[in-house]
């Protein structure tokens, strides 16, 4: 038996397209009902709470209990960061699903990575702010440079000092499914979609499920006058 982690293992658990569909709803990064997530995978509500079982026995999510009800979320970034992975892989192949519908564009253009901004937006930040150099990035290693902590201090009042975490860096490069660039992960980009949120620059769409972030009129120039394309 060969030693290390088991790929396989992780790999049969993503691999069954219900289970796949879960797992793609919950990369939202809300917690979601059994039922919500059999709508999404298109099973009855038994078949579901047998693939959550299986999912929640390999580490990839865990379950939150309030009320009489309980709520399932992935386990961790990491999760969020492989299943993104894992698309970018799949569209890059040529593996799509046939059937689009209206938010596809939207999905496309700005979107939820587990916690962070994903999609041509969050493609073009990471471009941004590398391009002012607010972080370094060399090949997956981002750094947040000191010309950064300021940017981040005086003109979006995020506090450098909140992003360390034990288990999480600040900066990571996340593959980026649809623009098949990297786009910011991490603490960082954390904080950064939250901001925007609590400025009202931009909102999820409230649908249970739904990845989509809708950026209002005024918060799109917000966006753009710190964040926008290169001349």
């Amino acid at each position: 038996m060969k030693a290390g982690p088991d790929i396989a293992m992780v790999a049969s658990l993503v691999g069954d397209p219900a289970r796949a569909n879960m797992l793609t709803a919950l990369l939202s990064g809300r917690a979601l009902t059994a039922s919500e997530l059999a709508q999404e995978a298109g099973i009855t509500p038994q078949t579901a709470s047998s693939h959550l079982s299986k999912l929640e026995t390999g580490g990839l999510i865990e379950q939150e209990k309030q009320g009489r009800h309980r709520y399932y979320r992935l386990a961790d970034p990491d999760v969020g960061g492989v299943l993104e992975g894992l698309a970018a892989l799949a569209a890059r192949a040529g593996h799509m699903r046939v059937r689009t519908g209206p938010k596809d564009p939207a999905l496309r253009r700005a979107r939820v990575c587990y916690d962070h901004l994903a999609g041509d937006l969050g493609v073009q930040m990471l471009d941004s702010l590398r391009r002012q150099k607010l972080v370094r990035q060399h090949k997956h290693d981002i750094e947040l440079t000191a010309e950064g902590r300021r940017f981040l201090e005086s003109t979006l009042q995020i506090s450098a000092e909140t992003l360390a975490h034990p288990r999480r860096p600040v900066c990571k490069a996340c593959l980026d499914w649809s623009e098949r660039r990297h786009h910011l992960a991490g603490t960082l980009g954390a904080a950064l979609l939250k901001r925007f949120t609590e400025l009202k620059w931009a909102a999820r769409d409230p649908t249970p499920g739904s990845r989509v972030v809708q950026f209002s009129r005024q918060g799109e120039k917000r966006f753009a006058a710190l964040f926008g394309d290169a001349a």
